[in-house]
C-alpha cells in the first residue's frame, strides 16, 4: 500500500505544498539535499520555518543526527525543491517525486557523522511502498561545487530511483556531497524490521470481492461479505483518491462501488465495463500498483 503521510513524522506547514503530477507514467523517484545549515532542534525548527517563507518545501525534512522527522505535504503531490528545467516541471517529474532536505552540508557528508533510526526506517518504507528502487540511477553523486555536472536528463525523464540534488537538470546545487549511498539503503532494510526479510504480500481473492461487491450495497449500513479482501482494496482506493479514509471499513457499499467504478473509468473502460464489480485487469492493476496480489 503506498503511504502519502508517515506517521511518525512532524507535521510542518499547513499540509500543501503542490499539485497533481505532470507525468505519472514515469517511475517514482526521491531527490536527496542539504539545507546547508546546521543540525539539532533550533536548527530543525529555523529551516522548517525558512523553506515555507521561501516557498521551497520538500516533502520531508530530516535530521540525520536526532533522528527528527517532518513532513509538509503528501508524497503524491509535488513539492518546491527543484527548479524547473525550462518547460518541465522538475518538481512533477514521476508517479512520485520525493523531496528530502536533510539538515547538514554537502561539503560533510551526513553519512559519516548520522545516527539513523526509527524515524529514518519509516520514511525508507514509506520511499519503498512506492515501489522506489535502492539504486542511483544518474550514477555518482558531486564531490564539489566544481563537480556538479552528473545531470543527465534522458535518465531523470525515465528512471525511477534515487538522486541527488547534483543530478537534477535544470539545477546548479550539488548537494548532498558525496555521501555512502549504498549506506541509505542498509541503514533500513527492506522487509520487517530486524529481521531483512520480505514481508508476504496480501492476497485478495477476485470471486470474494466480486460477492462483495454484488451483496454488501444490500445489507444494512456497514454490513461485510469479506471483510478482509475488501479492506485491502478499500485502502488501496483511499491512497487512489477515490474513496474517502472513513467508508474504508471492510463493506463493499454503494460508496466503494462508485470508486471502483471511478478506477475502472480512470484505467480506461466505460459503460458495463465501469460498473464497480472488480474484475482480473482492474483489481491486478491495482494491485501491482499497491502491493497485493490477487487470487482468481
Amino acid at each position: 500500500m503506498s503511504t502519502n503521510w508517515i506517521e511518525k513524522a512532524q507535521r510542518l506547514g499547513d499540509g500543501s505544498i503542490g499539485g497533481a503530477m505532470d507525468h505519472p507514467s514515469v517511475p517514482g523517484r526521491v531527490v536527496w539535499h542539504t539545507t546547508e545549515s546546521g543540525t539539532g532542534d533550533d536548527a530543525f525548527t529555523s529551516v522548517a520555518a525558512h523553506l515555507i517563507r521561501v516557498a521551497a518545501e520538500p516533502h520531508l525534512l530530516y535530521d540525520p543526527t536526532t533522528d527528527r522527522l517532518g513532513q509538509y505535504g503528501p508524497l503524491k503531490q509535488s513539492a518546491r525543491a527543484l527548479r524547473n528545467d525550462g518547460s518541465t516541471r522538475t518538481n512533477r517529474v514521476g508517479k512520485v517525486c520525493i523531496q528530502i532536505e536533510v539538515l547538514g552540508r554537502a561539503a560533510k557528508p551526513f553519512t559519516k557523522t548520522w545516527k539513523p533510526g526509527p524515524n529514518y526506517r519509516a520514511m525508507m518504507a514509506a520511499i519503498r511502498s512506492w515501489n522506489i528502487p535502492d539504486t542511483f540511477p544518474a550514477g555518482r553523486l558531486a564531490t564539489s561545487g566544481a563537480d556538479a555536472t552528473n545531470r543527465p536528463r534522458a535518465v531523470w525523464m525515465s528512471k525511477g530511483g534515487h538522486y541527488g540534488h547534483a543530478n537534477i537538470p535544470g539545477n546548479d546545487h550539488w548537494d548532498p556531497g558525496s555521501i555512502d549511498k549504498a549506506a541509505l539503503f542498509e541503514a533500513a532494510p527492506a522487509g520487517k524490521p530486524g529481521t531483512g526479510t520480505t514481508p508476504a504480500k496480501p492476497v485478495v481473492d477476485l470471486s470474494n470481492l466480486i460477492a462483495a461487491a454484488r451483496r454488501d450495497p444490500g445489507l444494512p449500513q456497514g454490513g461485510t461479505t469479506h471483510k478482509p479482501d475488501v479492506l485491502v482494496v478499500e485502502k488501496a482506493l483511499v491512497a487512489e483518491g477515490l474513496l474517502p479514509a472513513q467508508w474504508a471499513d471492510g463493506s463493499f457499499g454503494s460508496r466503494t462501488v462508485e470508486a471502483y467504478a471511478a478506477l475502472q473509468r480512470r484505467y480506461g473502460f466505460s459503460g458495463a465495463d465501469a460498473n464497480g464489480i472488480p474484475g482480473q485487469t482492474t483489481l491486478g492493476k491495482l494491485g501491482r500498483q499497491h502491493g497485493f496480489t490477487v487470487k482468481a
